[in-house]
């Protein structure tokens, strides 16, 4: 008699998509012609995130229409863009969709009630004048809410139609700005990122439950005292660990000099023997607890390279390796471009919520990219955007 094989235990943990799962959130091209007037030259779906940053503004009456005006990638720890054109717009001859990847399931789903919120409130709103969003909110179908409506905003001369979708910790967002009179359908457009979802869903319940999640396993030990041999891992470097009191954290780095945060809620400065490289430890927001961990320069326009050989590594990966090595070596995450600070990193997000960041020097694209940075951060304690 031939053996029996039981079937697999169904997947019931976190709905949580990581890299290239994001994928699965896409429209095919012909879906978006079909939603957006005029849309043309569709491109590939892309791992890169152009983000601008929020710089404040009027505020809306009620106050959570300004999550309709948010760029909603803030907060975001990856993501996948299409963009198109649209030639006969005069003023905006483009548009885009973002499958955005949060920390945890609680992110996202903060974000879509935000939003949601707004869509309920916001049919007459007022900012730097009056202003409307008409929005179709679908029936939520197997957990996952979806909604899409016109914004218009008469002080700003702005028209802008939106579509999102979210489940488990993935939110899509549809963005079209637009002059004169366009017809968008609204519930059409709505329900295409919602069946989307609910495929996307679908398919990594089956995935896990045919090859359940194994979470990283962190370096572990005594990992003495020398900078250079620690390990970046999931739960810190090497003994400053996130979660940690940040007293603790310190003492035990071993530092030949401790500099005090520059501002309140900063981080604290460790440098080495030498003083050829530093580590950051930052706390969380309004907290004594650490929260991500930097070796090397926090930013891409810090001046001064550091001594990656006398720091600690993630994986092979050092300070002052080419980022091409560490996407090679990491595959799956998101190429990020922020315009206000001039930061450019390569981010790699774990199924539990730690970030992995590798600060470039330049544009990652260009030739010679050198990793000036490598930040580990816990990021499922960042804190929600608010509207009031």
């Amino acid at each position: 008699m031939a053996p029996t094989t039981s079937a697999p235990t169904p997947y019931e943990g976190p709905i949580v998509f990581v890299g290239d799962e994001l994928d699965a959130f896409a429209p095919a091209s012909a879906e978006i012609v079909d939603s957006v007037p005029d849309a043309t030259d569709v491109g590939a779906l892309s791992p890169t995130l152009a983000q601008v940053s929020d710089g404040g503004g009027a505020v809306s009456t009620p106050a959570i229409c300004d999550a309709l005006y948010a760029e909603q990638s803030l907060g975001a720890v990856g993501a996948r863009t299409v963009e198109w054109k649209v030639p006969t717009d005069p003023r905006y001859g483009f548009g885009r969709l973002l499958v955005l990847q949060f920390a945890d399931e609680a992110q996202a789903q903060t974000r879509m009630d935000q939003l949601l919120q707004a869509a309920s409130q916001c049919a007459d709103f007022t900012r730097e004048g009056p202003a409307t969003f008409d929005a179709v909110v679908p029936a939520e179908s197997e957990g996952v809410s979806a909604f899409a409506g016109t914004l218009t905003d008469v002080g700003l001369d702005w028209q802008s139609f939106d579509a999102f979708a979210s489940t488990g910790n993935v939110i899509v967002h549809l963005w079209q700005p637009f002059t004169g009179d366009r017809s968008f359908d609204a519930e059409a457009t709505a329900l295409l990122l919602q069946s989307r979802a609910v495929q996307a869903k679908t398919a990594l319940v089956e995935r896990l439950t045919a090859d359940p999640p194994q979470a990283e396993v962190d370096p572990s030990g005594d990992p003495g005292p020398v900078w250079s041999e620690w390990q970046i891992g999931v739960g810190g470097v090497g003994p400053i660990r996130l979660g940690d009191e940040v007293e603790r954290a310190l003492a035990g780095a071993g530092a030949a000099q401790t500099v005090d945060p520059e501002y309140d809620g900063g981080p604290w400065t460790l440098i080495d023997d030498d003083g050829a490289g530093s580590i950051l430890v930052q706390p969380a927001e309004g907290a004594d607890a650490v929260w991500s961990v930097t070796v090397g320069n926090e930013r891409s326009l810090d001046e001064s390279p550091q001594n990656g050989a006398a720091l600690p590594a993630r994986g092979d990966i050092r300070v002052g390796a080419p980022v091409a090595d560490a996407i090679a070596a990491f595959p799956g995450g998101t190429t990020v471009d922020v315009a206000s600070s001039g930061d450019d990193y390569y981010a790699v997000t774990t199924r539990d919520g730690q970030v992995f960041r590798f600060q470039s020097d330049r544009d990652v694209a260009d030739d010679g990219a050198m990793v000036v940075g490598i930040t580990v951060e816990d990021a499922t304690a960042r804190m929600a955007i608010r509207f009031d």
